[in-house]
């Protein structure tokens, strides 16, 4: 494959290299030259990059798959430009009819690189969320409740065997766990990632190195006077729930600073996943709720997932006292994604697919837009979903910039990103697996999806697996 007379965006530096010629061998960057390159194979594709400009992949450092992505979002994520992403999903010790798990995970990285699957590379492995007895259905071995620490061993054990990189944290994890789970996972080249555990400080979590944070709202958790009521296992939603104006009224600026420098200076990076905050904040709007990529998404879970959702967020948005709450919410979190991000805290750009009004491939455009609106530039936008993500999982050796010998999973954009980062949508074709998708295969992949979300089969198939999952059910239930 070669494509002639492209711009190359250098993520590294911000810097274009115009004019460029690109050499594609297998799934290989072969050669990248200013002057012609000569193939002497008849039967290689060339693609002409006149006006176009070429970015790496994009990774979505944030999601969350189920048995059914290889219909409802492996597509939309190629279509987008999307060909690495970190899952924040697991299983338990028994395969689950709604999550997917490392061995589906891998057995789907392996089917892609066999050429059997149109898909984004896998580029971390997550165990089930770790939060505590309630999040482990009956059944199931008692060490994943993680009720005390003796069981950290038996824990972190299964997941090896399982080939998984990480533990996901949630909220509820017991402390003495948590602290244990933390010093001895690297004793099994396993690290962890996930929520700020809610009965310890951010400050013990980042000491205790927890690789990634996730979500929006870290900070405020942490940076207002009654910062530690949120602490105590048996009534810290109350307290959230009594507070939570006074995270955004006496929120600390300062307090916070210290604790963004903590993480520079560990190396802990953070997911803001703004789009969550987006949608609590916006809930109400028609403007809003009137979605066109809601064609991609089956009734079931408009029904069963999302609507219940949008009729939370919008009575709590109109509820006399909380009205702009949520949007309050949303402004801070972004104001605070710029402070660390001027102090130095690596930001990762994260969607939190499947979460409601969160859609494969295209919300990660939308991240982007609202990093920059954050006071991120263009480039520093762009490297939140490519050379960063790749240092993160340590793999810039292969991903996340446009050098030679790296894997050629690329994107070719219409007009340049550095100009207006929307123009990451743009797109003209993308490279993944040693194939080209040009853009009438682009729209074959989001008619698929949309066809698999609104036919009785696949709406059949979702209900059954939500019905049938116990770990749903105990995620509903809670």
């Amino acid at each position: 494959m070669l494509i002639k007379s492209i711009s190359i965006i250098d993520v590294k530096t911000g810097n274009i290299l115009e004019n460029r010629n690109v050499l594609i061998e297998e799934d290989r960057i072969k050669t990248i030259d200013s002057l012609d390159i000569v193939v002497d194979d008849d039967d290689a594709l060339l693609i002409d990059g006149t006006g176009k400009y070429l970015i790496p992949g994009l990774w979505d450092m944030h999601t969350h798959s189920n048995q059914h992505s290889p219909w409802l979002h492996h597509p939309l994520y190629i279509a987008n430009g999307v060909t690495g992403i970190r899952d924040m999903s697991g299983q338990l010790n028994r395969k689950d009819s709604y999550w997917v798990g490392s061995k589906e995970r891998l057995l789907w990285n392996a089917e892609l690189n066999a050429h059997k699957r149109v898909m984004p590379r896998y580029v971390l492995q997550s165990s089930y969320q770790i939060d505590g007895a309630s999040s482990v259905p009956n059944g199931f071995p008692d060490f994943f409740k993680l009720e005390n620490p003796e069981q950290v061993d038996s824990l972190l054990q299964f997941y090896k065997n399982e080939q998984v990189d990480f533990i996901k944290i949630y909220q509820q994890i017991p402390v003495d766990s948590y602290r244990r789970l933390a010093r001895r996972a690297q004793d099994y080249g396993l690290h962890i990632a996930g929520h700020k555990p809610m009965f310890l400080s951010l400050e013990e979590a980042v000491n205790l190195g927890q690789r990634s944070f996730e979500h929006g709202r870290i900070f405020l958790f942490e940076s207002f006077p009654e910062a530690d009521s949120l602490k105590h296992p048996k009534n810290w939603k109350t307290n959230f729930s009594k507070y939570k104006r006074k995270l955004i009224v006496n929120y600390d600026p300062e307090l916070a600073s210290e604790l963004m420098h903590l993480m520079r200076s560990k190396n802990a990076y953070w997911v803001p996943t703004l789009q969550t905050l987006k949608f609590e904040a916006n809930a109400h709007r028609m403007s809003f709720r009137e979605n066109a990529n809601l064609k991609y998404i089956t009734a079931v879970r408009k029904k069963l997932w999302w609507d219940f959702d949008l009729k939370n967020n919008t009575r709590r948005n109109q509820a006399m006292g909380l009205s702009r709450l949520s949007a309050l919410f949303y402004e801070a979190s972004k104001a605070q994604v710029k402070l660390a991000h001027d102090i130095g805290v690596p930001i990762m750009a994260g969607t939190d697919v499947t979460d409601s009004y969160t859609f494969a491939g295209f919300s990660l455009h939308e991240e982007l837009i609202d990093l920059t609106k954050c006071g991120l530039t263009n480039i520093e936008a762009l490297q939140s979903a490519t050379i960063v993500p790749a240092q993160y999982a340590k793999k810039e050796h292969y991903y996340g910039s446009i050098e030679e010998g790296k894997i050629a999973d690329l994107v070719i954009l219409n007009h340049n990103p550095l100009e207006h980062i929307s123009n990451t949508s743009k797109i003209h074709g993308v490279i993944m697996d040693g194939l080209y998708y040009d853009s009438k295969k682009i729209e074959d992949l989001k008619t698929f999806t949309e066809s698999a979300a609104s036919s009785f089969h696949m709406n059949i198939k979702a209900l059954y697996s939500l019905i049938d999952s116990p770990l749903i059910r105990v995620q509903f239930a809670d």
